[in-house]
């Protein structure tokens, strides 16, 4: 009984350390989610600006403009206000919360919040896969907490600021019956 003592103690110390050491195969994988995350994060925004422009929706733009600007100022104050230390280690504070993720569900919400769920949904998804990215990616620079601070933070800015688009900015309705005519015009702004 003793050896087996003897030999858990030996090999505990190795063993620890070989779950520390990243494999090469380990590292092109978070690598890739972490450079995938780079980039993830702008779609919906960048999808949002296109439906904008496709829609020619200037309301749409303004309300598009003070959401992005306050998830990203917001984001920003925080993670100098708060000092987080990063997951890795990393004493440069500015974990909480995670830009990225505020960044790709600002744009998602508004997506969804604006022009419907049939865009909010995929929007969502990539928000999510960025979110993803940011706790499993190279150097764990992210924890759970701070992928969800992002995404109250890039939710609730774009929740302050926008509202449903109106395909229909009027109705036009005709009633008629006992020699009556009633024309309606309905207008919505």
């Amino acid at each position: 009984m003793k050896q087996i003592v003897y030999l858990l103690i030996g090999v505990l110390p190795f063993c620890m350390l070989a779950q520390e050491v990243d494999t090469p195969s380990e590292i092109r994988r978070e690598t890739g989610y972490q450079l995938f995350g780079d980039y993830a994060q702008h779609a919906p925004a960048l999808t949002s600006l296109i439906m904008i422009v496709a829609k020619k929706d200037k309301k749409g733009f303004w309300q598009f403009a003070k959401s992005y600007g306050t998830t990203l100022g917001v984001a920003y104050v925080l993670k100098y206000a708060i000092d987080k230390p990063r997951p890795d280690g990393r004493t440069d504070g500015k974990a909480f919360p995670s830009g990225h993720t505020a960044v790709a569900f600002s744009g998602a919400s508004f997506l969804q919040r604006r022009y419907g769920w049939e865009y909010g949904i995929p929007a969502y998804a990539v928000a999510g896969l960025v979110a993803y990215t940011r706790i499993e990616g190279i150097d764990d620079r992210h924890d759970v907490w701070d992928v969800l601070g992002g995404m109250v933070v890039g939710v609730g800015s774009t929740y302050l600021f926008t509202t449903p688009y109106k395909k229909e900015h009027y109705e036009l309705s005709f009633k008629s019956g006992n020699g009556e005519y009633l024309v309606g015009l309905t207008y919505k702004f």
